[in-house]
């Protein structure tokens, strides 16, 4: 492909010399299996859409410190070659830090036990891990820049700074890695639409964009007044809503997106949809929302689909909100065909019966090797990012016992048998021992790392002390149990049903691999897998009822599916459904 030039001159933006509004969707290449990723980058296109934006994953690009992985769910280069080959303009949102309702917004859960760190700003040992990242992922993808001849017009530098810190030299040192690294489109940064975000956020030499939902002319005002002549541009159109479990979401209805596309189009105002194709937090990958005076003082882990109520579904369906859209693009751009974009072939499969099982705690030595300590550590002192921890204690004394700094939901078990469970949001993290002389297991989930605000500096996962009045219990045994592969555990068949944590394990014979959803069972909460692939949680609570299959995840013929029930299973069964299910959904009351 031959170099391009993109230039930003007063309010317009300049490909090739030519005025051009940028009308993007968000789509986050690691939260949709590779195969799908062209099918939904040509419904974006045929949307009326020119542009991809794209955030990257930090956390998953870098597992361990200097160890980093562009390879398959996470090829970047090809998901952008691929946007291309589709004639699509691409932006990147390298983070570190991106929020996006993603683990730790997408930073490294091994930077938090780094000595005198702090995030988001002129920390050293931030600051040098973080460079190393831009680094590797701008030699990556500065090949594929508008002006060498690829599809990508802009870089973001870092991610709505505003709403988090001011450290101005920390945004302009980000910027200068990006520059020393060979960057040449255009750098900006994202920022609610508030003077107040843009001034503690921003950088002179950066394209300042906001974020926020309804009403672009209204959000483009604050930019007129921070920076005047600077072209309109909102990065974050928000048309959906995050999904958080034990919250009734509400929909953002159509034909207010569709009044929202109409200003930007009237306007010629630059617009990023987020989220255009929400995707799946498939694994462990959910963020959470902390407890603080701003928002709801509970903890709040997002859900595992982050479809989000947008145009494009989770399983690539186009929906009334992707038609709304077309057809206002399409009275301004004539260029637009309002064609309908090809179906998904969904199936339901039926009911899938559970033939073997093996209790969780019977399994620890398989899915583990003990490690005996004197005091209880966080899932990071032993690098594991993800998945579940579990402290073994000898208790000689009944009576009441304190857990301390957990997070965030702790399974009690006194010899082997389900206690209690007590959970990161309750009061008073305590329960009683009635015996003396047993063996205290104390399983905790990391249930998503906060995405958000400072608190992210301080979210280890575990508990760091169990007391029985002041007295301090030390000498435990640590189990790190990541559950990235469960291949050692000895299932057998099934003649009673489990009490507590216990795995499940049943064929799904298939004909044809089409996209499915599973069910939630009838338990209360746990972990699903097909063929070894981690789909994500369920919860009972809701409101989501299912967890998305996508067909490239099965074969034909026998698929074994695993499913981890964390309290009871009352039948030993999960269904395979053809519908996505959220439960109730009201109107979302907009200004």
């Amino acid at each position: 492909m031959s170099k391009g030039t993109i230039e930003i001159k007063g309010r317009d933006i300049l490909i090739n010399g030519v005025p051009t509004q940028i009308r993007s969707g968000a789509m986050h290449y690691f939260r949709i299996h590779p195969d799908y990723w062209r099918d939904r980058l040509v419904k974006l296109r045929q949307c009326g859409l020119n542009t991809v934006e794209t955030y990257m994953c930090w956390n998953l690009h870098e597992k361990q410190e200097g160890k980093f992985d562009f390879s398959n769910w996470l090829d970047v280069v090809k998901f952008v070659k691929i946007a291309q080959e589709e004639g699509l303009m691409v932006m990147i949102r390298p983070g570190g830090y991106i929020c996006s309702e993603w683990e730790l917004g997408g930073l490294p859960s091994w930077l938090l036990v780094k000595p005198g760190i702090y995030f988001r700003c002129m920390s050293e040992p931030f600051i040098k891990a973080q460079d190393a990242f831009y680094r590797k992922a701008c030699e990556i993808l500065k090949p594929l820049q508008f002006t060498e001849g690829g599809p990508i017009i802009m870089f973001q530098v870092e991610n709505e700074y505003g709403s988090y810190g001011d450290d101005h030299e920390y945004i302009a040192h980000c910027k200068q890695v990006f520059l020393d690294s060979g960057i040449t489109v255009p750098l900006f940064h994202s920022e609610g639409a508030s003077i107040r975000c843009l001034n503690a956020g921003g950088d002179p030499d950066l394209l300042p964009t906001v974020n926020g939902r309804n009403h672009p002319r209204k959000l483009v005002e604050s930019l007129e007044k921070y920076r005047p002549n600077t072209p309109p541009f909102i990065m974050e159109l928000w048309n959906g809503i995050g999904l958080r479990w034990d919250v009734i979401h509400r929909n953002h209805l159509a034909e207010e997106v569709r009044q929202d596309i109409q200003e930007t189009m009237e306007d010629k105002i630059n617009f990023n949809l987020y989220m255009f194709h929400g995707g799946t937090n498939f694994g462990f990958m959910n963020g959470g929302n902390g407890a603080n005076e701003f928002f709801d003082r509970a903890y709040r882990p997002m859900m595992t689909s982050y479809d989000g109520n947008t145009p494009l579904n989770e399983a690539g369906q186009a929906t009334e909100k992707y038609f709304a859209i077309q057809a206002e693009i399409a009275k301004f751009d004539k260029s637009v065909k309002l064609e309908k974009p090809a179906d998904v072939k969904i199936k339901a499969f039926g009911k899938i019966k559970f033939t073997e099982c093996v209790s969780f705690m019977d399994s620890l030595d398989k899915l583990s090797q003990a490690k005996k300590e004197v005091f209880p550590k966080t899932m990071e002192y032993y690098g594991q990012p993800f998945g579940f921890i579990n402290y073994r204690f000898h208790v000689d004394e009944p009576g009441t016992y304190w857990l301390h700094d957990l997070k965030d939901r702790a399974i009690i078990m006194i010899n082997g048998h389900l206690s209690e469970v007590i959970y990161r949001n309750e009061v008073k993290h305590k329960f009683d021992v009635p015996v003396g002389n047993c063996q205290l297991d104390i399983l905790v989930e990391n249930m998503g790392r906060i995405n958000t605000r400072y608190e992210v500096n301080k979210e280890f996962k575990g508990i760091t002390a169990l007391t029985w009045g002041k007295r301090v219990m030390f000498n435990c045994e640590v189990y790190n149990l990541p559950l990235d592969n469960l291949e050692k555990l000895e299932f057998v068949p099934i003649k009673e049903q489990i009490v507590g944590p216990g795995f499940y394990r049943g064929n799904m014979v298939v004909d044809e691999p089409c996209d499915t959803f599973f069910k939630v069972p009838d338990g209360f909460k746990g972990v699903i897998w097909i063929n070894g692939f981690n789909l994500g949680r369920y919860w009972n609570i809701g409101p989501q009822k299912n967890l998305y299959v996508p067909a490239p995840l099965m074969k034909k013929g026998d698929n074994e599916i695993i499913l981890l029930e964390l309290h009871h299973l009352s039948e030993p069964e999960i269904e395979s459904v053809a519908k996505q299910d959220f439960g109730p959904v009201p109107p979302m009351l907009l200004p």
